[in-house]
Formats: C-alpha cells, structure tokens, sequence
C-alpha cells in the first residue's frame, strides 16, 4: 500500500447462504452469479472487487438498487462480513481484527451517516451531536464544546437545544453528520445520504458537504443510486453493476469514455461542459496567434479548467485562446467558441 491510499479493497467476495465459506473455495470464479446461485444455492453479493481510495479523497460506490453497493461498503467496515478478500486502512488488515480492535476502529477513526438520520428522538441536538464522544468516554463539557462547534459548521447555530422532531428533514440531516463529525474520524462513509430529501435540500446538502470537505479533507466512501450526485461529489467513481465493477475512474474519465454500454447509459443525460476540462476538447495544433498570446501570458487557460467555467469567457469571440499544462506552465494545445459550443452540444 502506497503512503496515500487510506484504504485497499483486494478481490472482496460476499456471498449469503448457509456454507459460503466452503462453496468460495470451490467456486469456479468464471460462473455468472446467476450460475453460482443456480449450482450452489447461493446469493452473490459482490464478485471480485478491487479498488484503492486515497487519503483526503471523496470516493463514490454508485449503482442501482441490486448492484452490491451497499453491501460492499458495509464489508469495508465489516458491518458485513466478507466471504473472502482482504480490507486495509492503511497498513491494517481490517478483515483479521479482533471484535475489540473492530469497536475501536468504529469508535475512533471511522464515522457513519445514513439515509434516514438515525437520530435519538428523545435527545436534544447538542446530546444527539455529542452522543459518539459520550460512548467514547469524554467529559461533558468537552462534549458540549465540541459539539457546539460542529453544530455552527453545518449551519444549525441557535438549534442546540431542538428536538429532532422540531427539525425538517434537511435540518436532521446536517445533525446526522454533525455527529459523524464531532468525533473527528480519518474516514466518513455515507450511506445514500441525501436520498430521502427534496430536490432543492438535496443540492444544499451536497454543496455543503462539497465545502466542509474542502476545509476537512477528510477520506470519504460515499454511496449513491444517482449518477449525477457522483459526478459532483465523487474525485473517484466505482460504478456497480451485479456484484462486480463495471469501471472506476475519475468523473471526466467516465463520461469521456464510458467502457460499456452500461456506464454509457447512465453518462447520456449528463451535461458534458459540466464534467470535462479544456484539456480533453481542446486542439493540439496551435496557431500563431495563439502561440504569441502564451508568450504574453495574459490569457492562458489551465488545462484542468472545466468548460462550464470557460463559457462566458469565450461565448463571445472569435478569439482562441492558450490552454497550459497545470504543472509546467507549457503549452498544450488551444480552445475557442466553437470547440466550446461543441462540447455543449455533444452527447454520448
């Protein structure tokens, strides 16, 4: 493991029968899942699954309900119990804990949220907040402190001493993760946290998560059905289908080329400009013009810059402009309206 991966999933198998640990032994790893159920009697949740997540990165298991996706991030945690495989959190084999050593993972350096708050209804906010510090054994004042800080950093400043049942759905929410927060753990998993709340809540959520993890860095493992969420929130994107990966990449890596004709499905209704940057549209060849306006250095557009960002700039002029390499200040190639307006138009 390398010194920036936070965590390592290596060939996670689970399957759900009654002998699952001596049928994966003998499964012949080539059957379809429907095969090993019809041969075996046996349920594959997830099949052969293997990824990285790095340290500070928000990493999204996405896919539709079915897909194994929850049930591969709740082996990550073992809340389920892998059939075979290996998990590690840094240099730690999650999957040969000890019970103890598994509560003190759980306790210290992992928080989760889910999608229906879980909430105390008989516990103020502030306790509600405070109630992982509490189980940890922190003095109450301690608690309070800590809890009135994330309370403020998830904009609920002023409803410490609410009931969850005075909150909207929004509101119990950024409580959800307050809580997740107020222990200060190294990894957040988030279990289609956002699913159950109107459209508009939603975004605000989203965007409010985006924000608090710019300030955190935290290693997050978020899970959703939405593609459109992933692309947002997720550097990285496993996306599921039957127990196994269909492909992982970067959200411009998939939309840009989608490896099947299932991810292709789910990249058709996402606005290109939205996900690609100048540095995938752009011209290689660059004209004079432009050759002499990167010596001027005024106008130079980084290559990592998404389109929707270059539109106002550009909409207006025949004009093409420099795209630089983010690193070394050189010239790669050259964008103007057209390539722009192309990249709006353009659909998987």
């Amino acid at each position: 493991m390398s010194n920036n991966e936070k965590i390592t999933c290596s060939n996670i198998w689970k399957l759900f029968g009654p002998d699952e640990k001596r049928i994966i032994k003998e499964l012949d790893k080539s059957l379809s899942i429907k095969e090993v159920q019809e041969k075996t009697g046996h349920v594959v949740a997830v099949k052969d699954v293997s990824f990285s997540i790095q340290k500070g990165e928000t990493f999204v298991v996405m896919g539709l309900s079915g897909s194994g996706k929850s049930t591969l991030v709740r082996c990550i945690s073992r809340l389920i119990e892998p059939t075979s495989g290996t998990v590690k959190m840094d240099d730690t084999d999650v999957t040969k804990m000890s019970a103890k050593d598994l509560l003190d993972l759980r306790r210290n350096k992992m928080s989760m949220v889910f999608q229906h708050f879980g909430l105390f209804p008989h516990r103020t906010v502030v306790d509600n907040i405070g109630y992982g510090l509490e189980i940890r054994g922190s003095k109450k004042q301690e608690r309070i402190d800590k809890s009135m800080e994330v309370l403020k950093m998830v904009g609920l400043d002023g409803w410490q001493n609410n009931y969850p049942r005075e909150l909207s759905g929004g509101m119990q929410q950024r409580v959800g993760l307050a809580r997740a927060l107020a222990v200060d753990p190294e990894i957040l998993i988030f279990d289609e946290p956002f699913s159950a709340l109107d459209p508009l809540i939603r975004r605000e959520m989203q965007d409010e998560l985006l924000k608090i993890q710019e300030k955190l860095q935290k290693t997050m493992v978020f899970i959703t059905h939405d593609f459109l969420e992933a692309i947002k929130m997720g550097d990285h994107i496993a996306i599921m289908k039957d127990g196994e990966v269909s492909q992982v990449g970067t959200p411009e890596e998939i939309v840009a080329n989608p490896k099947d004709q299932y991810v292709k499905d789910f990249c058709e209704d996402v606005p290109k400009y939205k996900v690609l940057s100048a540095s995938k549209v752009m011209r290689e060849e660059c004209c004079e013009d432009t050759k002499k306006m990167f010596k001027n250095g005024s106008n130079n557009i980084d290559q990592n810059s998404k389109i929707e960002t270059l539109i106002d700039k550009l909409v207006d002029t025949d004009q093409k402009f420099p795209v630089v390499n983010s690193e070394t200040g050189e010239l790669v190639g050259e964008i103007d309206r057209a390539i722009v307006m192309k990249s709006m138009k353009s659909t998987n």
